[in-house]
């Protein structure tokens, strides 16, 4: 009943009210982001929904607006010379991932589930597949994200999101909701450019 019904109600529920509470805060990030260099104020990327549909996320724009956008931050040769100061302190607390919160509304992710993978991240999504986490709805947090999350290897992140598949449960995604939040606070797991896949 929780994974066919209560999960979606509570995330369309949490995510109205995030973006009510949160407008103050949504309002003055994107008028910094506007201000601190030339470009839109959000980025859209296309990535991998559930059952391996796409949909484009929503994110504060953290890097120059020329910055190849179909690239994980990882494979790019200087990703630190194309991140803008706003969007550095944004990546660091997270807060560029504030938007998604648009993306739960309308039902393309969820509060918790298996970070979107890049449409092209073909290893990763095969690596999900293995282990049925490809067949759940995204979320803006998940298992692996407070299991390590820029600090793993592919296949590790994708036997994670497997584990949440198996497990997954109103208890767990509590739990998760609130390491995150705990995460968020210490900066764990924040690798600029991240690891995975190298």
């Amino acid at each position: 009943m929780y994974r066919r019904g209560i999960k979606r109600a509570l995330d369309f529920i949490l995510s109205l009210c995030g973006i009510v509470v949160l407008s103050p805060v949504l309002a003055v990030i994107a008028l910094w982001v506007k201000l601190d260099s030339p470009g839109p104020v959000f980025f859209r990327q296309k990535r991998v929904g559930k059952d391996k549909t796409f949909f484009s996320i929503l994110k504060f724009r953290t890097m120059y607006a020329d910055t190849p956008k179909d690239v994980p931050t990882h494979l790019l040769k200087n990703p630190d010379a194309m991140i803008t100061r706003s969007g550095r302190f944004l990546r660091r607390t997270s807060l560029d991932e504030l938007p998604q919160m648009f993306n739960i509304l309308r039902g393309q992710m969820s509060v918790v589930g298996p970070r979107p993978a890049l449409w092209n991240q073909d290893d990763l999504i095969a690596e999900r597949d293995k282990y049925g986490a490809n067949a759940l709805v995204p979320g803006l947090t998940g298992y692996a994200q407070v299991n390590g999350r820029d600090e793993l290897p592919i296949p590790v992140k994708a036997e994670l999101d497997g584990y949440y598949a198996s497990h997954l449960s109103f208890v767990l995604d509590v739990k998760i909701f609130f390491k995150t939040i705990a995460n968020v606070l210490h900066e764990d797991g924040v690798v600029e450019g991240g690891t995975q896949g190298k």
